[in-house]
């Protein structure tokens, strides 16, 4: 029976590349199932062997950590760079779209709050 080993729910396809990989390299049998078009399931890499269900877990969960460290010290070489994104910058390249967000956070917080102030009122 199938297990599934990789939920592809906001997986960067580098990161689902690098598993497919890894998985090949190893020679563990794996499918991968693609997302529905309705957005019910966001699809997986399935790992196709009970046997290598085990395998295939442990080589996932070191690829987790070595990819984890990776990115942890990519980021913070980029925040001593300063090219990290900050809400500053974020401001500064596209303005519309974060007015726009503080817009609807706002409206958002009114429209909850009204309730409780006509129950009050």
């Amino acid at each position: 029976m199938a297990h599934l080993l990789l939920n592809l729910y906001r997986v960067p396809d580098d990161e689902a590349a690098d598993v497919r990989r890894l998985l090949d390299e190893h020679r563990i049998p794996w499918y991968e199932t693609q997302p529905s078009p309705w957005g019910i399931s966001h699809g997986g890499i399935w790992v196709a062997e009970d046997r290598d269900v085990a395998e295939a877990r442990r080589l996932f969960q070191e690829y987790q950590a070595e990819r984890s460290a990776r990115v942890r010290a990519e980021y913070a070489a980029a925040r001593e760079a300063g090219t990290a994104p900050t809400f500053v910058g974020v401001l500064r390249a596209n303005p519309l779209y974060v007015i726009l967000a503080l817009v609807a956070i706002v409206l958002v917080l009114l429209l909850s709050a009204l309730p409780v102030w006509l129950l009050l009122a």
